[in-house]
């Protein structure tokens, strides 16, 4: 080996993503987000500011939103990760999908999957969170299209129809 010359080995961990294992091999200093677009084809998470100023890459980790572009993905070895690919179960859209749809709150939709992923973690945690409570948990998520009242309102739907399938 020459001077100068740095050999770069990957890593090889088993990830568990949307609740399945995968087997992923890729270089140490890749972020989550890159692992997750790049190595597993989950394009859903969106690449924004790459400073975690934006939130278009939330996701959650062991249910807690996470900003992807700063977890390093060898960090997340042995923990659930949820992206906006797992809440659909088949054809059947989660609810805050299924309201976001109907209500008009995605309209170009870089910024919709971490709005949802944000959305997904608080209604588990609250499921009938105030609009000062949603507001304040998408606060991280930047949205340049609606104005936010038609994600608030999908926000506080979700939750609605959540609690009538229960």
């Amino acid at each position: 080996m020459s001077q100068g010359v740095m050999v770069r080995r990957n890593v090889h961990i088993d990830l568990r993503v949307n609740g399945e294992t995968q087997e992923a091999s890729f270089a140490p200093y890749k972020t989550l987000l890159e692992v997750l677009r790049e190595d597993l084809g989950l394009t859903g998470t969106k690449h924004g500011c790459e400073l975690g100023e934006c939130g278009a890459c939330a996701v959650l980790v062991d249910g807690e939103p996470q900003l992807s572009c700063l977890v390093l993905a060898v960090e997340c070895e042995g923990r659930s990760i949820e992206t906006v690919e797992g809440m659909a179960k088949g054809a059947e859209l989660h609810p805050l999908q299924a309201a976001f749809a109907d209500l008009g709150a995605a309209q170009c939709g870089y910024c919709t999957p971490g709005i949802l992923m944000t959305a997904k973690a608080l209604l588990e945690r609250e499921p009938s969170p105030t609009r000062d409570r949603i507001r304040e948990a998408i606060s991280g998520n930047l949205c340049r299209c609606t104005g936010y009242q038609q994600i608030y309102e999908a926000v506080e739907e979700a939750a609605r129809r959540m609690k009538e399938s229960a």
